[in-house]
């Protein structure tokens, strides 16, 4: 088994707001992999004593530490008490109910001699390439689809869109946004490679247009996961004024994060 994992802030005097790790489980039976991408907060209050990263290690940590020692439970069961063990981490001190509580786009994967699990949500990727080269890519699409008028402005976007029905969901404080998530499951036989990107990272295929997602996870397994995200930060560089408009980033450069596992 090959596995690759880059993270890198978006600005250097900044704090990585992504969390990935990969775990192997003593029996060296299959494996699992996390990716979160915080949320930035805008400036104003969010009800809460802690940081993003503060947030993501912890949802991380514990995500890390229950796909891979409860095999049996489902991912969306392993997300559900990851986050709540999460919010009881700060409930007393925080308003837990703020639609900027921190939190996270989630993707897990976990694999083990027979089936591949995954589960995505809200705007990071998880690539599943077949044994023929074919790449698929599953993705959470809610936020995308929102028309750009309906995300004009964050006081907007907090009070109609965030995690709640008709807009797009993230990992917060409340457990059953699990049921939100993209899920499934595949058998071992149709998978030879996984990677996750957080949205830092897939602007190479989602704004800058490079290449497609077959493109980017071949980039991935020739280059290694430094390479993608080398290649996004030249472009980000030579578009710093955000002249191609079809961009639509908010940010100059965002904390790009790849995880790669060959199966």
């Amino acid at each position: 088994m090959r596995t690759e994992l880059v993270s890198e802030p978006g600005l250097a005097d900044h704090p990585n707001e992504d969390f990935a790790s990969v775990g192997l489980p003593a029996s060296g039976q299959g494996g699992s992999l996390v990716v979160l991408d915080g949320v930035t907060p805008p400036r104003s209050a969010t009800g809460c004593l802690h940081s993003v990263p503060w947030f993501t290690a912890r949802l991380g940590g514990a995500l890390t530490e229950l796909t891979v020692s409860l095999p049996d439970v489902p991912l969306a069961e392993a997300l559900s008490r990851a986050i709540a063990r999460t919010s009881a981490a700060h409930a007393e001190t925080c308003d837990l109910s703020h639609p900027r509580t921190p939190q996270a786009t989630v993707v897990l994967a976990r694999w083990s001699p027979s089936a591949v699990e995954y589960l995505v949500l809200s705007d990071s990727a998880l690539l599943v390439e077949a044994p023929d080269g074919t790449v698929t890519a599953v993705l959470d699409d809610r936020l995308a689809r929102l028309p750009r008028s309906a995300l004009s402005t964050d006081a907007l976007v907090d009070a109609t869109l965030r995690n709640k029905e008709g807009g797009f969901f993230t990992a917060a404080a409340d457990p059953a946004v699990t049921a939100r998530a993209v899920t499934g499951t595949l058998p071992r036989t149709e998978v030879r490679a996984l990677a996750a990107l957080t949205d830092g990272a897939a602007r190479w295929v989602e704004k800058f247009r490079e290449g497609g997602w077959a493109d980017c996870l071949t980039l991935v397994r020739k280059e290694g996961a430094q390479a993608l995200v080398d290649r996004v930060r030249e472009l980000e560089r030579a578009d710093a004024a955000g002249t191609r408009s079809f961009l639509g980033r908010s940010k100059t450069h965002d904390d790009a994060t790849v995880v790669y596992a060959e199966l």
